[in-house]
C-alpha cells in the first residue's frame, strides 16, 4: 500500500535543500537519508533522500541528483509517496495511519451518527478530521484526546464528544435566527398594541 509521507514546498537556500509538510508520525523512518520515494506525479520521482535536517521547527530535504535551488523548486508541491504494509501498524499504539481512518463512521457518545472521515488533514498544530455529513456538507473535528474518544477499527467508527458548537453550529445558528425573529415580531405586535392603545 502506498502512503503520501510528505509534499515538498519551496527551496531552502542555493544547494537543493527544499522544505517539506510532513504527513506522517514517523518522519525519522520515513524520511531518513537513503528512502526511496515515489512521487506524484510520478514523472518527477522516484526520489531518494540524500540529507535532512530540521532548521527553525521544519524539516528540510536535499535529493540525490538535485544540486541547486533551480532543482529544488522544480520538485514543489511533490508528494512523497511510500510504500507500506497495510498490515502495519505504528509503533506508538494511540497512532493511526490515514488509510486506517478514511471511510471510518463517525459517532457521538449516544450513537449519533455524524458522518464518515474521507480525509485527514495534518496542519502544523493538530490533525484534523474532514467528515462529510449525510446531507453532503463537511465538518472538520480535531484529531484530539479531549474530542475523539475512541477509534474501533474492528467496528470501523470514530466515536468523539464534540464541544458545542463544532457539529451542530448550523443548529445553533437556525434557532438564533428564530429566536431573533420571533422576538423581532414581538416587539412589533407590542408597537401596533401601543399604536392602537394611543
Amino acid at each position: 500500500m502506498q502512503l503520501v509521507v510528505a509534499r515538498i514546498g519551496r527551496a531552502h537556500g542555493i544547494k537543493g535543500e527544499v522544505t517539506v509538510e510532513v504527513r506522517t508520525d514517523e518522519p525519522e523512518s520515513r524520511l531518513a537519508p537513503g528512502a526511496v520515494l515515489a512521487t506524484d506525479p510520478a514523472s518527477v520521482g522516484p526520489l531518494t533522500i540524500a540529507t535532512g535536517r530540521v532548521h527553525s521547527g521544519r524539516l528540510l530535504l536535499r535529493f540525490e541528483g538535485v544540486a541547486d535551488r533551480t532543482g529544488a523548486e522544480a520538485l514543489r508541491n511533490t508528494l512523497l509517496i511510500a510504500d507500506v504494509d497495510p498490515e502495519e501498524m505504528p509503533e506508538d499504539e494511540d497512532e493511526y495511519y490515514d488509510h486506517q481512518l478514511i471511510d471510518l463512521d463517525v459517532v457521538t457518545e449516544d450513537g449519533t451518527e455524524v458522518g464518515r472521515i474521507t480525509e485527514i488533514s495534518h496542519l502544523p498544530s493538530q490533525d484534523l478530521f474532514v467528515v462529510e455529513r449525510p446531507d453532503g456538507s463537511e465538518v472538520l473535528i480535531p484529531f484530539v484526546e479531549e474530542i475523539v474518544s475512541e477509534i474501533d477499527l474492528d467496528g470501523q467508527k470514530a466515536v468523539i464528544t464534540p464541544p458545542p458548537g463544532l457539529i451542530d453550529d448550523r443548529a445553533e445558528i437556525a434557532s438564533a435566527r428564530d429566536e431573533a425573529a420571533e422576538a423581532s415580531a414581538r416587539d412589533e405586535a407590542s408597537a401596533r398594541d401601543e399604536d392602537e392603545g394611543a
